[in-house]
């Protein structure tokens, strides 16, 4: 039966997660590192799934070291040979298989020009750890689909715990993260039967918004293309303010709009573009840990609060995974492989 790959790696997670605990000495060792290093810019890279974790990182930096930190852009320095200047930087490299030709030449380029590089892959013995100074493991195990699932959680997990560990809060994120895979575990096989029951009516769908602010933009990020992947839904994800930008215009009652509403300071302005949304007609899916405070939604999909904001999406992104399975099945497709894709992306 198809989506049997994909499936059973997102029930992995739990387990995926606590293997990349047993290794947290070396994300305290590395952090306390970079803290000394005291970089001026922290700069991440990453294709995919890996983006979307950099979405995350800029947050995940931002509120527990206060450092200035972006998602770098790899075109400029392999393509266009920008002569850009990473004196100072520290670069996070974020891969699966490590083998993706532009993230592995970026990495080589930033450390030739003085840039601290560190590699979080799943692959110790790949091109991206022979580039980078420094390489921290995913622990994900084998991933056998297509989509990325455990190794997206795990590259949150490894952000959180390096940035944690950086700014002296290493066994506090770990105890936390420890807790998460709990609540993770406890939270899969509810959600996985709810998801049957939106996915029939969702068969018909080829095009939705999914709308996410501050640290949960990622998981929109995230949620999104796992539909676009395994299920062929054109999905864009947007800022809940972008969205009120000219987005809202084309909403109509088929036109679904996913919101992700955890319970932190960007809840506000989720519920306020969930109002725009039922203003327009438009269908409505609310998930996250304040999924309930998302007033009239048609479906809903609720997570357990994490025990700190800054990991609420290894769990807000469950609902995603889960009904991109469900859903890709639903229309007939194989979300263990979607048409086209491959684990590494090379350059066209």
């Amino acid at each position: 039966m198809s989506g049997q790959l994909f499936l059973s790696e997102i029930r992995e997670q739990p387990d995926a997660l606590r293997r990349l605990l047993e290794h947290r000495s070396e994300f305290t060792s590395v952090g306390r590192a970079l803290a000394d290093r005291a970089p001026g810019f922290v700069r991440l890279i990453g294709h995919g799934s890996s983006d979307n974790s950099a979405v995350y990182a800029v947050y995940a930096f931002g509120l527990l070291t206060g450092w200035t930190t972006l998602r770098d852009s790899i075109s400029l320095t392999v393509y266009y040979e920008a002569k850009l200047d990473f004196a100072g930087s520290a670069v996070v490299a974020l891969s699966q298989s490590g083998a993706t030709p532009d993230v592995v030449e970026y990495v080589r380029r930033a450390r030739a020009r003085g840039a601290l590089t560190m590699g979080i892959t799943n692959e110790p013995g790949s091109e991206l750890a022979d580039a980078a100074e420094v390489v921290l493991p995913l622990m994900a195990g084998p991933e056998r689909a297509v989509a990325a699932t455990k190794t997206y959680v795990n590259e949150l997990a490894a952000i959180a715990l390096l940035s944690g560990s950086a700014a002296g809060r290493g066994d506090e994120i770990a105890e936390q993260l420890s807790r998460t895979a709990d609540l993770m575990e406890e939270t899969v096989d509810p959600l996985e039967r709810q998801v049957r029951a939106v996915a029939v009516p969702f068969s018909y769908v080829g095009r939705m918004f999914v709308i996410g602010r501050g640290l949960e933009f990622a998981t929109a990020g995230e949620i999104a293309l796992k539909l676009t992947e395994t299920c062929q839904v054109m999905a864009e994800p947007l800022t809940a303010t972008a969205f009120a930008h000219g987005p809202v215009a084309a909403l109509d009652p088929l036109f679904p709009v996913w919101t992700i509403a955890s319970r932190d300071e960007s809840l506000p302005a989720v519920i306020d573009a969930a109002a725009k949304v039922r203003d327009a007609g438009g269908m409505l899916v609310a998930s996250g840990s304040a999924a309930g405070e998302i007033v009239g939604a048609d479906y809903v999909l609720p997570v357990p609060e994490a025990p700190a904001s800054v990991l609420s999406p290894l769990l807000s992104v469950l609902p995603g995974q889960l009904l991109s399975g469900a859903l890709a099945r639903a229309k007939g497709l194989d979300p263990d492989r979607p048409q086209g894709l491959s684990k590494i992306t090379r350059a066209a």
